[in-house]
Order: C-alpha cells, then structure tokens, then sequence
C-alpha cells in the first residue's frame, strides 16, 4: 500500500502544507522536537531552498478535517539530498511557542491513538 504524501507549496517563508490524510501527518510529525514540528521533503518544496533559523510561516491544511492551521515556526533540521543519506531530503519546521504549545497539541489529539508515549512505564 502506498502512503499520500504531503503537497507544499512555497514562497518567501510561507510554507503551505496540504496533508491528505492521518497517516501522511503521523509520517511527517516530529514529537521530539519541543513545541512540536513538521518534517517537509525537499520535494515537497520543489525548487525553494531554506538555511537553518529561516522563520517561516506554515499553512497547514489539514484536509480530512477541511481546516488550515496557521503555524510559526522555524527551520530546525535540514537533510540535504544526495551524500548516501538514508533518510530523505528536506527540512524540519519547529513549532514557535506563541500559542503555548496548542497547535502540538491539536496535531496530537487528531494523531491519538498513533503515537507512542516517550514516558518509561513501571509497576511498583
């Protein structure tokens, strides 16, 4: 089975992001990343290019539920194409903190069920 993935469009920091469906989100979610982020293939972007600490502004379309989150954040990550990498080009968007973490958390509640938890379970 293949997976949808996102489709980006680019411009001047405006990231606008268009996810078909939950998986493709789960795909491109960083849940290690304080504040929450995004995983945006280069492909995705096409012929735009960012450095690290770029601002951008994302327009997440979330298409299963028809709505456009408007997200700030920051590049966080690059993975560069071509250099033998096993992971695939592009870059990762981190969350700014302005709304104090609702946008992670919306992601989140839309992903439950997908994630695993980070926290070490123990019985006494």
């Amino acid at each position: 089975m293949m997976m949808s993935e996102p489709t980006v469009a680019s411009q001047s920091g405006i990231v606008r992001l268009d996810v078909p469906d939950r998986a493709a989100l789960y795909a491109a979610y960083m849940p290690f990343v304080s504040n929450g982020g995004l995983f945006v293939s280069a492909q995705a972007l096409g012929n735009t290019r960012y450095d690290l600490g770029s601002d951008v502004f994302l327009l997440l379309h979330l298409m299963e539920h028809n709505e456009r989150l408007p997200i700030a954040g920051r590049v966080i990550w690059l993975t560069p194409s071509g250099g033998g990498m096993q992971r695939p080009p592009g870059v990762g968007i981190q969350f700014s903190n302005q709304d104090n973490g609702a946008n992670q958390r919306r992601i989140e509640t839309l992903l439950a069920g997908m994630l695993e938890s980070d926290r070490p379970t123990h019985t006494l």
